[in-house]
């Protein structure tokens, strides 16, 4: 079916298909490295006891052959596998089915990591790589066109991206149609970069504009992906400048290069062609694709389109959610993102000591690897990696310290748990058991030029409060 094929969509697969496994990869790699800690076996919320208690909150391996830590690195070993040879293309070169069923092998550990790792893996762009890692399978390989159905699919997943986040914002907080979220937004976010100290200095007419450049970037631009091309690749290239922004200025996991990657499944062959004359198509042409391949493919188009209702609706609805999924496969979901905009920056931190007697005693603070602490620590570039335990840290103060895996956490650091201690940048007892443990907070806010030349400090932070403790194992 000469209609059905998208043979100017070559490189854009190729772009889409091995960008996709990237984050894959990252995913489990930043699985095998924190999930047993968070929620392994001896973790903070370990999953053998939520599986025992609660049942995984959808399909899950685990939930069929248990969870055990040494199950977990294997998912993972499998996973980081897989993800590498899509990486280099191998599986693209031989037939339609090969790249799919590694995708669907992806899609299906990923799930069912994130269906038993509770808070750790609440996070909108977990469903974000699940969706993506299962629609984009379908494009096959070198041996048939692109489908243009299931690039439309990746089009209006971008769609539902950003348009979610764009509506979410406006009908949220006044500070996105008064324009000035963008006064606040560089200094509160959850994960600051580099750059987001001189972001946030900006002079305010600059953060206006942004304001106003993320409303038509996020409301206007998306419809622009379906139009004909080139305005369809010109749209794409305006969505990815506005998500490399957002990569200088912030840490979002891989949230901002999965939307890059997406998008670029608008832009042509022609349009890389004249961006880059030196760029060879990839496509297919005059390559005509299996009846069987052209059938599935229909097939999980009708399936993808029939669930696309619930999210559809939710776009345009008065109660719109955030990052919610429709069925239990988490396909074709709901996105979004601050709908509200945080005015204070307020920092937990953490801090213990050896010596028995509270007098005068010495406190010493833990350091994360991510998150704000030492007021001369410049924020490091992170993303797209995930710094899972970070994150949590920064919803703390919106919500409450008095939950179980915080309460855990403190216990673990008392005992110097080594797993726990590995997800720090540093703690100051090499390796030993604090006496006490105390918790604090501070608002913290990004020195002004002339205060970074006399101090050479990124942050000021003042108003302190003790939140817990001190506290000891006994």
């Amino acid at each position: 079916m000469e209609w059905l094929a998208a043979n100017d969509y070559g490189i854009a697969r190729e772009i889409v298909q091995r960008g996709v496994a990237l984050m894959y990869l990252l995913a489990f790699i930043s699985t095998l490295n924190q999930f047993r800690a968070l929620a392994g076996e001896h973790g903070l919320l370990p999953a053998p006891h939520y599986l025992e208690t609660s049942g995984a909150r959808g399909p899950s391996l685990f939930s069929r052959i248990g969870y055990s830590d040494r199950k977990l690195v294997a998912v993972c070993v499998l996973g980081i596998s897989i993800s590498s040879v899509l990486i280099m293309g191998i599986p693209q070169t031989g037939p339609p089915w090969l790249p799919l069923a590694g995708f669907l092998v992806l899609w299906g550990l990923y799930m069912s990591i994130v269906n038993v790792g509770q808070v750790f893996y609440g996070f909108g762009w977990e469903m974000l790589l699940l969706e993506a890692g299962f629609t984009v399978g379908f494009l096959g390989s070198q041996q048939v066109p692109p489908s243009q159905s299931l690039l439309l699919l990746v089009a209006w997943l971008v769609f539902r991206l950003e348009f979610g986040a764009g509506m979410i914002k406006w009908r949220g907080d006044p500070a996105w149609r008064n324009l000035t979220a963008m006064y606040y937004h560089h200094q509160t976010q959850p994960m600051p970069g580099p750059l987001s100290r001189s972001a946030h200095l900006a002079p305010k007419w600059w953060h206006r504009c942004e304001a106003a450049g993320n409303h038509g970037a996020q409301l206007v631009i998306p419809f622009l992906l379906f139009a004909p091309q080139p305005v369809a690749s010109i749209a794409a290239g305006i969505i990815i400048a506005t998500q490399l922004w957002l990569v200088a200025t912030g840490n979002f996991a891989w949230l901002n290069w999965l939307t890059i990657v997406l998008a670029g499944s608008r832009i042509s062959d022609s349009a890389w062609g004249w961006i880059f004359p030196w760029i060879r198509s990839a496509g297919t042409v005059h390559i005509e694709s299996p009846s069987w391949w052209t059938v599935l493919v229909l097939a999980v188009t009708v399936l993808l389109i029939s669930l696309s209702f619930p999210a559809l609706r939710n776009l345009f609805s008065a109660h719109q959610l955030m990052n919610a999924a429709f069925n239990k496969w988490q396909l074709v979901n709901a996105y979004g993102a601050f709908g509200s905009v945080t005015r204070v920056r307020i920092e937990i931190v953490i801090e213990g000591t050896e010596d028995e007697n509270l007098i005068g005693a010495h406190w010493q603070e833990y350091s994360f690897k991510g998150k704000p602490g030492n007021v001369a620590r410049k924020p490091g570039q992170c993303a797209p990696y995930h710094l899972r335990l970070d994150w949590m840290m920064w919803f703390l103060p919106l919500e409450s310290i008095n939950q179980r895996w915080f309460r855990v956490f403190v216990e673990k650091l008392l005992q110097a748990d080594q797993g726990t201690l590995a997800l720090l940048a540093e703690e100051p007892f090499s390796g030993r058991s604090p006496h006490y443990v105390r918790v604090l907070s501070y608002r913290y806010r990004f020195t002004t030029r002339i205060q970074h030349r006399q101090s050479g400090d990124i942050w000021v932070r003042d108003q302190r409060i003790l939140l817990l403790g001190p506290v000891a194992l006994n």
